[in-house]
């Protein structure tokens, strides 16, 4: 018999396992959780909507609210060294300071979150459903000026650029004498493209200042005559369209040429003033 070799006692070969790659465990930075950079608190301007004068004293006594985070209605006033608007997280010593709009606006220092926040779920701010006072949004309210200021610029462009042909019949749709110096009927147009950019923009396009235009220059010429009952031809005498009472007849021919059955009409108007020029 073949003699056993017998393992001698003790303990087993410690098999070492193949190294893996150290995969370090850090934990996260509070930086990128408890301090990661917010938006900057900026400046903000409060406007009164309706009411005020030249000092406006909010109310700031006895006002509850619903609290969304506590579920619960709560009390809230503002007081300068308090850091919540709360009632029942402030101090027994808390001092309550008056909020006042002076000449209709209240400027807020970033400084003062404990004041914005108050203002912000004022049940008089408009944003709460209030009409006593807003948050004035500079950014909006840029955004409109300058659009404005576009507005502006192109009408004013639209007054130097255009033959005065073709600023005519904006002229007597806005009721300016046209019977007179080019620059001076350039200067009248002047003043309504700065008063009201916009109407004035949209008086290029619209069908009607056409309309209105040949009218008027068919009454000055006397082809049609304009009368308080109706107009008519200043040849025979015959009705076009009746005029009702409380209506002009400038504006009832106008919207007439506009329609179906005044289209012949306006048709000849303008042959008739062509003949004319």
């Amino acid at each position: 018999m073949s003699e056993q070799v017998k393992r001698s006692p003790g303990r087993p070969k410690k098999v070492v396992a193949e190294a893996k790659p150290e995969v370090k465990t850090s934990t996260p930075k509070k930086t990128k959780t408890i301090q990661r950079k917010k938006k900057a608190r900026t400046h903000r301007i409060y406007e009164i909507k309706k009411g005020g004068g030249v000092v406006y004293m909010l109310p700031s006594k006895g006002i509850t609210i619903y609290d969304e985070e506590k579920g619960r209605v709560r009390e809230m006033r503002y007081c300068e060294n308090e850091p919540s608007i709360w009632v029942d997280e402030q101090s027994e010593n808390a001092l309550r300071r008056p909020v006042m709009f002076r000449d209709g606006r209240l400027l807020v220092p970033k400084e003062r979150p404990n004041l914005m926040e108050f203002l912000d779920k004022h049940p008089q701010n408009l944003a709460n459903g209030g009409n006593v006072f807003g948050l004035v949004d500079n950014e909006i309210n840029a955004e409109k000026e300058l659009e404005k200021e576009f507005a502006v610029t192109e009408a004013i462009s639209m007054v130097r650029d255009t033959e005065i042909g073709d600023l005519l019949p904006v002229a007597l749709f806005f009721n300016i004498n046209v019977d007179r110096p080019t620059s001076e009927i350039r200067f009248d147009l002047l003043k309504e493209a700065k008063s009201n950019p916009a109407r004035f923009i949209e008086a290029f396009d619209n069908p009607m200042v056409r309309a209105r235009s040949v009218v008027k220059q068919a009454a000055d010429y006397q082809i049609i005559n304009l009368k308080d009952d109706g107009c008519y031809w200043f040849d025979s005498n015959r009705l076009i369209v009746a005029v009702p009472a409380g209506h002009t007849a400038l504006e009832v021919m106008t919207r007439f040429c506009m329609t179906e059955k005044g289209a012949a009409v306006f048709a000849t108007l303008e042959e008739s003033l062509e003949k004319l020029s």
